[in-house]
């Protein structure tokens, strides 16, 4: 029987479990994820309970993707969170320890990445760009809120160096604080996108930005206040968008007048948000800074970047 040769691509992150295969033309041929189960009310899960959801969830997602005939070739996966040294979690050795076995078994080369190049890797394959040696990324996640300077290094692949950020809260966890306050599922961001489209106000949240770094604490605590005192849930929920919004296009825009850089990559939850997406393309836009996007489900928590990250350099032995 013919198969299919495919990259496989594996991330256990926080709260997704997640695989993808993409062929040798680079095109992606099957998907597969569940979001970790988290208890009404709840803001988040431990590592232990992550590990163990995860570990369940693998086999079952498997064995979706490999519903048609699939032989792989190679495979990418998300091993630590950040490209660091020290940079570890317990959460990602799920899938480590699957691809190490998958790959040692069929004698095929494995691609160790870190969570946050699965999704630079992600957006820069669903978006096609940008196509450039030097490019910003705002990586807006539950865990992370960086804006990262790319550089393309000789071999191709490349070398993150932070540029900006948060300094305290991250973008997931300002609007999963409100989301639950407001009765939300966690994590919130999905239902509070849902309704602050209803709003027919906008209620202001204070924005804190100085050149590239950012605080999301006060912003996190004003809203909860103003909610505690009356406001309207709906336009409280645009609130926290737009200073979401915002404060994205003030530090991209004061890092990449300081750096000269002028394309921009967006990854992560916080970032698929549409609202916040239109907000920077249109802001940025008077600054002369393009940006890219990615389609939303491959800016969400996803294995095609892995997969792709794997592509690419399976791919390039044969050119």
């Amino acid at each position: 029987m013919y198969k299919n040769e495919v990259y496989l691509g594996i991330d256990t992150s926080c709260y997704t479990t997640s695989v993808a295969a993409i062929d040798r033309e680079g095109r992606l041929v099957g998907e597969a994820r569940r979001i970790l189960q988290v208890k009404q009310g709840g803001r988040g899960l431990q590592q232990s309970e992550m590990v163990f959801q995860h570990t369940r969830n693998l086999p079952d997602l498997m064995q979706e993707l490999f519903t048609k005939p699939l032989k792989i070739v190679g495979i990418g996966v998300s091993a630590r969170p950040r490209p660091l040294e020290n940079s570890y979690m317990p959460a990602f050795l799920v899938g480590l320890g699957l691809a190490r076995s998958l790959a040692a078994a069929s004698e095929i080369p494995l691609h160790e990445i870190s969570h946050q190049e699965n999704h630079l890797e992600a957006g820069l394959w669903s978006a096609q760009g940008p196509d450039a040696d030097r490019f910003l990324l705002l990586h807006a996640s539950g865990g992370t809120t960086d804006l990262l300077a790319v550089e393309k290094r000789a071999d191709g692949n490349y070398e993150l160096t932070q540029a900006g950020g948060s300094k305290d809260l991250h973008a997931g966890q300002f609007i999963d604080r409100v989301g639950v306050a407001l009765g939300l599922q966690f994590p919130a961001g999905p239902a509070l996108e849902r309704l602050a489209a209803t709003a027919d106000d906008c209620i202001e949240v204070p924005v804190a930005v100085r050149q590239g770094d950012v605080s999301l604490s006060g912003p996190a605590t004003a809203a909860l206040c103003k909610l505690e005192s009356g406001a309207d849930p709906a336009a409280l929920a645009a609130g926290v968008q737009y200073a979401l919004a915002e404060t994205f296009v003030r530090m991209i825009r004061n890092v990449a007048a300081q750096k000269e850089i002028f394309d921009v990559l967006l990854v992560g939850g916080v970032a698929s948000n549409s609202y916040i997406r239109s907000h920077l393309i249109e802001k940025l836009a008077k600054r002369r800074i393009r940006v890219w996007i990615p389609e939303s489900r491959f800016s969400l928590d996803n294995a095609a970047g892995c997969a792709a990250y794997a592509f690419r350099q399976g791919e390039s032995r044969y050119e």
